[in-house]
């Protein structure tokens, strides 16, 4: 059965998250979270967009983005298809490195957009890899602060 196509209007913002395959770390260094980062704005620049809040945990990413002429699918297929031939050259692994199909959830208006950011953010405390937010390096919560 061939999947539903994502519904997208210009000017639209969503929130994404990708997940490691088999729940596997996306990142294991600071190099690897700074490689993700560098992406983050080249692909800004190929494909604009606004990036509302991103948070980056060890086996998962969340963005926050405002589309402004493309699809969110570009843009996530050019980060993370560059940022998996990286991680796997760098670890000498083969094979998919995100889990399944990309989870894509349109943000309806800015209360949503407030409580989505503040989820993300928070991202890193539920998981318990810090006790405050403020603590995990790899969001754009201190952006926010």
């Amino acid at each position: 059965m061939p999947r539903t196509k994502r519904i997208w209007i210009p000017g639209d913002m969503y929130q994404i998250t990708a997940r490691g395959n088999r729940k596997n770390n996306l990142f294991r260094d600071r190099k690897d979270y700074h490689h993700y980062l560098a992406l983050l704005q080249k692909v800004i620049i190929r494909y604009p967009f606004h990036l509302h809040s991103y948070c980056l945990i060890p086996n998962h990413i969340h963005l926050i983005i405002g589309t402004i002429d493309h699809y969110p699918s570009p843009i996530r297929h050019y980060l993370h298809s560059v940022y998996a031939r990286y991680f796997n050259k760098r670890y000498d692994y083969v094979g998919h490195l995100f889990q399944n199909r990309y989870y894509s959830k349109p943000i309806r208006n800015y209360k949503h957009l407030l409580d989505t950011s503040a989820y993300v953010h928070l991202n890193p405390v539920k998981a318990n890899y810090t006790k405050l937010a403020e603590e995990h390096p790899w969001s754009s919560y201190s952006v926010y602060v």
